[in-house]
């Protein structure tokens, strides 16, 4: 699997228009959840490693249109690990507290500890989208949001976390597919917010701000991925193998006895 075909390189040329959300990478449903089994094995053993070595720490941005299975991504790619060291955010509308303080604030308190993975299901992202989208902020202060981001994010990374940042593209018509399923499933009822259907009325606007995000904060330290997400399955599949062959390239390793290995022998009881 060759991640870097989906890292957001040239963000003058990485148009959302030219990515195509169905996509499979020239995978079966079939093949994709075979190696799927194989990344879960391999994740939960690098999770430890990284647990017990407690050297760095991972952040995972899911971000994306409403619907494109941001909560699904989360739920498939990390059932499994050790809940021990996992941590799982999703941002909602500021509360009182933390609109009083910069809009950073309620993230950094989220970010992972040495040691830890961290989802974030939207982010600080949010606070330079929808105010791009709803016009709420001057040009000059989303300029400066995206330079606090920048450098929020450099900070993360000097102090040992890596960060992965997943665009879930889906086209509109697969979401308004996703949005009947959940009237249709008395199931799925509590998943449905009127506000997607508004907020559909601004699709295109979304997909302007969401290429200024690329541009301004897409990094060699800290990559934006695009990830095809009108077929589950390969989301899920492109999302987890992404993380999977970033944490092999920690070099992660299991920590060393600081001191000889003690003699236990005579703790133990002889057999009788």
């Amino acid at each position: 699997m060759n991640i870097k075909r989906y890292m957001i390189k040239d963000t003058n040329e990485t148009l959302l228009s030219k990515l195509d959300p169905n996509e499979s990478g020239d995978l079966t449903k079939e093949e994709a959840e075979g190696k799927m089994k194989e990344l879960k094995e391999r994740l939960t053993e690098l999770q430890d490693i990284l647990f017990a070595q407690k050297k760095h720490s991972l952040l995972v941005i899911l971000q994306g249109m409403d619907s494109s299975g941001k909560d699904g991504t989360v739920k498939h790619i990390f059932s499994g690990i050790n809940p021990q060291g996992f941590i799982v955010t999703s941002f909602k509308k500021p509360s009182l507290e933390e609109e009083a303080h910069d809009f950073l604030w309620r993230v950094h308190m989220k970010t992972p500890p040495k040691g830890y993975i961290a989802a974030f299901n939207r982010s600080h992202y949010e606070d330079v989208l929808v105010p791009r989208v709803h016009g709420s902020l001057q040009k000059d202060e989303m300029k400066r949001r995206f330079r606090y981001i920048r450098q929020f994010e450099e900070m993360l990374v000097e102090e040992g976390t890596t960060i992965i940042k997943l665009f879930l593209h889906i086209s509109k018509e697969k979401q308004l597919e996703k949005i009947q399923e959940r009237l249709q499933d008395p199931a799925k009822h509590w998943k449905f917010d009127a506000s997607d259907l508004q907020e559909r009325e601004f699709w295109d606007d979304y997909q302007e701000a969401y290429q200024d995000v690329f541009k301004e904060s897409s990094s060699k330290n800290a990559p934006w991925y695009w990830i095809p997400a009108n077929r589950r399955w390969y989301r899920n599949y492109l999302a987890l193998a992404i993380v999977v062959k970033t944490l092999e390239g920690l070099n992660l390793s299991y920590p060393k006895l600081n001191t000889p290995t003690p003699d236990i022998s005579e703790l133990i009881s002889p057999r009788h």
